[in-house]
C-alpha cells in the first residue's frame, strides 16, 4: 500500500482516536486480553516460539555502518538472552536519516499518519511475542508484559498520532487568499503550508517499560515529520529491536526509507546515549528514566527540544473509609504490581497518629498500619499467584535498594523471597513495608525504586495533605492517592494536588489502581511538577515537534 492508502485504510480508527481524546471516555483499538479469538488460537505458541528463535542469535536490522556487535540482555527470571546487535556507527545512522526525511516530509501529514498507524496495527499482532521479549528482559509478569508491552503501549502510540496529527492538520495545506482593494481588483494569492520536522528524534528507552514509555516519543515524532533513533536501555534492548524491524518493514512496503527509523544498541560499560544526545543533528528527545540523567539532558542539550520522565515520591494519604478492606486489597495490589517498579506506584503513605474513621468506628494508626501490612501480606501469601503480579525484579540495583531499605525503619512487612515455579532462578520478592515518624522526611522524601513503602505518623490529615502537596512540588510525582468519606478534605485535596500538579485517585477500592493509567482518557504525568516536564498525551506534547513553512505566489488577475 502507498502512505495514502494506508491512511484511507485506517482513517476510521483516526478519527475515533481523535475523538477520544477530546471525549476522553474509554476507547481502544486493540484488545487488552490474550484471546485467541482476537490473535488467533495458536498467537500465544507462535509468539513465544518467535521470542525463543530469537535467542543466542545476532539480531542484524541491515543498518547502516554497522561495526561490532553488543548485547547481554539477562532475563529477571534467571537466564541469558544470548541476543547480540551490530554496533551501529553514529555518524552513518544520522547520515542515513536525514537522507530518508525529505521523502517522509513530502508524503505529508496524512501519509505518515497512515504509515504510522499501519505499523501499530503490525505491532498489535506481533504482541505476544513482544510480551515475551518484554517479560524477560524487564521482569514483568506474562500478563502486563502483554498488556503493557502490547496493546496499552500501542494505544498510547495511537494516541500519540492521534494527537500529532490533529496539531498538524488545525490549518488547511492550501489557500486562496484574497485581499479587497476598493475599487481595484483584489490582491489574489495561492498560499501552500507545509509541515516539516523539527530534525531528528532521539528515543532514549528505559529498562522496565521500554514500549510502554518509548512509543508515545517514537510516534509522536515520526507522524510530525522526524525521523527517530531508537536508543533503548542496554538491559531491555529486544522490545524496541523488534518494534524497528516491524517498522522497516512497514516503510519499504510503503515505498519509504527504512533508514527513516533506527535501532543504536549500546552496552552498560560504554554507553553512547549522552554523545548522541549532544549531536547537533539532534532536535528532539524523549527521556524515561532517572531523574539525575533527565536533568543532565534539560541542562545540557539546549539544541534540542527534552521530553522527560523521571523520578518522584508518589503519596496516599489516609483520612477516613467506608471500606477498610477494600482500601487495603487495592493498596496491596497496587505496592505489589511488578514489584513496585513502576513510576507511578505509591511510596509513601500518610497516616494521621490519632488514627481514621473507617466503617463508623475508629481505628488507631498501628491498627492502619497493621490492616494495610495484613492485606499485603495476605495478597502475596500464595507463590503460584503472587508471582503473576509481582513479576521479578529488573536489575540487581533495585534489588540491593529493597535490602538496604529495611534498616531505614520499623519493619511492619519483611520483604522474603519467592520461589518461581516456572523459573527457579527469577529474582522474585515480597515487597517491604516500613513504619516512619513525620520528621524522617530525609529518608521517605526521595524515590525508593522497587517494592518499598513507607507508612508515615503524621499530626492530622491536614498536615499529610500539606506535606504530600510538598513533596510533589520539591521532588516531584506521578500519582497521587486520597482516602477519605470527607466532601470538605477530598475538595482541599483536589485544590492541594492541582496546585502541586499531580494526577490524584480518590477512593480507589476495585478494580483501577492508582498506579494504572489509561490511553485517551488519563494523562501520563502532567509536566507541572518536577517528575516529568510532559505529559502523555497532550498538544504540547506534540506541537513543539513540527513547524510550519508556507510559500505564497500571486495569481495573475
Amino acid at each position: 500500500m502507498t502512505p495514502q492508502e494506508m491512511f484511507e485504510t485506517h482513517r476510521a480508527t483516526l478519527d475515533k482516536a481523535v475523538e477520544a481524546t477530546r471525549t476522553r471516555a474509554y476507547w481502544s483499538p486493540f484488545s487488552e486480553m490474550p484471546s485467541p479469538r482476537v490473535y488467533g488460537e495458536t498467537g500465544q505458541a507462535d509468539g513465544e516460539a518467535a521470542f525463543k528463535a530469537r535467542l543466542n542469535k545476532v539480531f542484524d536490522l541491515g543498518q547502516p555502518g554497522a561495526n561490532g556487535f553488543v548485547g547481554a540482555e539477562r532475563s529477571p527470571f534467571g537466564f541469558d538472552l544470548g541476543v547480540t546487535y551490530p554496533k551501529a556507527d553514529v555518524d552513518a545512522v544520522i547520515a542515513a536519516a536525514q537522507a530518508a526525511t525529505p521523502a517522509w516530509r513530502r508524503i505529508g501529514p496524512n501519509g505518515r499518519a497512515g504509515v504510522c498507524l499501519e505499523i501499530l496495527q503490525r505491532l498489535n499482532k506481533r504482541s505476544f511475542e513482544i510480551a515475551f521479549a518484554v517479560q524477560h528482559t524487564t521482569g514483568q509478569a506474562f500478563m502486563m508484559a502483554f498488556q503493557a508491552g502490547g496493546p496499552h503501549a500501542q494505544d498510547r502510540g495511537v494516541e500519540a498520532v492521534a494527537y500529532g496529527w490533529k496539531a498538524m492538520t488545525d490549518q488547511v495545506p492550501e489557500a486562496r487568499w484574497e485581499k479587497p482593494q476598493g475599487k481595484n481588483p483584489p490582491v489574489v494569492m495561492d498560499k501552500r503550508f507545509d509541515v516539516i520536522g523539527r530534525g531528528i528524534g532521539l528515543m532514549i528507552g528505559c529498562a522496565t517499560f521500554p514500549t510502554w514509555n518509548g512509543y508515545p516519543g517514537l510516534f509522536a515524532s515520526l507522524v510530525t515529520g522526524n525521523p527517530v533513533i531508537v536508543k533503548p536501555h542496554p538491559g531491555a534492548i529486544l522490545p524496541l529491536a523488534i518494534t524497528v524491524e516491524v517498522v522497516h518493514e512497514v516503510l519499504k512496503e510503503a515505498g519509504l526509507d527504512p533508514a527513516l527509523v533506527t535501532l543504536v544498541a549500546d552496552s552498560a560499560d560504554a554507553p553512547v546515549t549522552k554523545d548522541l544526545a549532544m549531536r547537533p543533528e539532534i532536535a528532539l528527545i524523549d527521556f524515561t528514566g532517572s531523574s539525575e540523567f533527565g536533568n543532565w539532558l534539560e541542562e545540557n542539550c539546549r539544541h534540542a527540544a527534552v521530553f522527560t520522565e523521571k523520578a518522584g515520591v508518589n503519596t496516599v494519604v489516609i483520612d477516613s473509609t467506608d471500606d477498610p478492606k477494600g482500601m487495603a486489597r487495592n493498596m496491596a495490589f497496587s505496592l505489589s504490581l511488578y514489584s513496585g517498579q513502576m513510576c507511578t506506584t505509591p511510596q509513601v503513605l500518610f497516616v494521621p497518629k490519632d488514627g481514621i474513621k473507617a466503617g463508623g468506628e475508629t481505628m488507631s494508626f498501628d491498627q492502619v498500619v497493621s490492616t494495610l501490612a495484613g492485606g499485603l501480606e495476605k495478597f502475596v501469601s500464595d507463590p503460584e499467584r503472587a508471582v503473576e503480579i509481582l513479576g521479578a525484579i529488573q536489575s540487581d540495583a533495585t534489588l540491593k535498594r529493597l535490602q538496604d531499605a529495611a534498616s531505614l525503619g520499623t519493619v511492619a512487612l519483611a520483604s522474603k523471597p519467592v520461589a518461581h515455579p516456572k523459573f527457579p532462578d527469577a529474582r522474585v520478592h515480597t515487597p517491604l513495608m516500613l513504619v516512619l515518624d513525620a520528621k524522617d522526611e530525609d529518608t521517605y522524601g526521595r524515590e525508593l525504586f522497587g517494592p518499598i513503602s513507607m507508612v508515615v505518623k503524621v499530626d492530622s490529615t491536614a498536615d499529610a495533605l500539606a506535606r504530600a502537596k510538598r513533596l510533589v512540588q520539591t521532588k516531584g510525582a506521578l500519582t497521587a492517592a486520597l482516602y477519605s468519606t470527607d466532601a470538605k478534605v477530598i475538595e482541599d485535596a483536589q485544590d492541594a494536588f492541582v496546585e502541586a500538579g499531580v494526577a490524584l485517585s480518590v477512593n480507589l477500592t476495585g478494580a483501577v489502581a492508582v498506579n494504572q493509567s489509561a490511553a485517551f482518557s488519563d494523562f501520563h504525568g502532567t509536566g507541572a511538577n518536577p517528575a516529568c516536564n510532559a505529559a502523555l498525551c497532550d498538544l504540547a506534547f506534540v506541537a513543539n515537534r513540527f513547524r510550519v513553512i508556507q510559500s505564497r505566489i500571486p495569481v495573475a488577475a
